[in-house]
């Protein structure tokens, strides 16, 4: 019965430490942001899901939610907030409506094509929640923070796309294709390296 607690132990620490060192790269990957073309300059590219995911695949949703709540607080505490914390929770609330599909389809059945089909649906869920959050949340709050109105981030989308002409125009050709894109880029992205580590975080 000792012997049963103690692996139970030694397992849990094994555990928190493989969910340590995903949040940490997590937040690292944070810090690297790639502009897009398509999108104004503060809807910037990073790849921080990734190893969200792969901790998801590997671990579970649960330790999932941990790394990505570990990554958004440890970004807080480097860089602090121009939202109030609202921007990360968003942030949280977005991250976990890919990873968590995801992990939970995979989690079914372990293999190549569940891993497939939940990173379709954790990517479809990804573009309609950080849709409806920026369109609702963000933009009206980021809009009250600086004390600009939101024809001017809508002018911002303007000036890339013509097509961009009000806040849902917005919305629809900015940040339906960055969260679309950033679904597929680090689905891409997991798939060829969680072959390669999964060995090592199931040990």
């Amino acid at each position: 019965m000792k012997s049963e607690v103690i692996v139970k132990q030694r397992s849990s620490v094994k555990t928190l430490t493989k969910i340590a060192v995903l949040s940490a790269i997590a937040t690292l990957l944070m810090l690297v942001d790639i502009p897009l073309w398509f999108a104004p300059n503060f809807y910037q590219l990073d790849f921080s899901e990734v190893p969200v995911l792969i901790g998801t695949f590997a671990l579970g949703p649960i330790a999932g939610i941990t790394i990505e709540f570990m990554k958004i607080l440890l970004n807080f505490v480097l860089n602090g907030t121009d939202t109030g914390g609202i921007g990360e929770l968003a942030n949280f609330i977005v991250g976990c409506s890919f990873i968590v599909p995801a992990g939970l389809i995979y989690r079914n059945k372990k293999s190549v094509k569940n891993a497939l089909i939940g990173m379709i649906v954790g990517t479809f869920m990804l573009a309609t929640v950080g849709s409806l959050l920026n369109y609702y949340v963000l933009l009206p709050v980021y809009a009250t923070i600086y004390g600009a109105p939101i024809d001017a981030f809508v002018g911002m989308g303007n000036a890339l796309n013509k097509n961009i002409v009000d806040l849902k125009t917005l919305v629809l050709y900015a940040v339906v294709p960055f969260n679309l894109l950033k679904g597929i880029a680090v689905a891409a992205i997991t798939l060829l390296v969680y072959k390669r580590i999964s060995p090592i975080l199931h040990k």
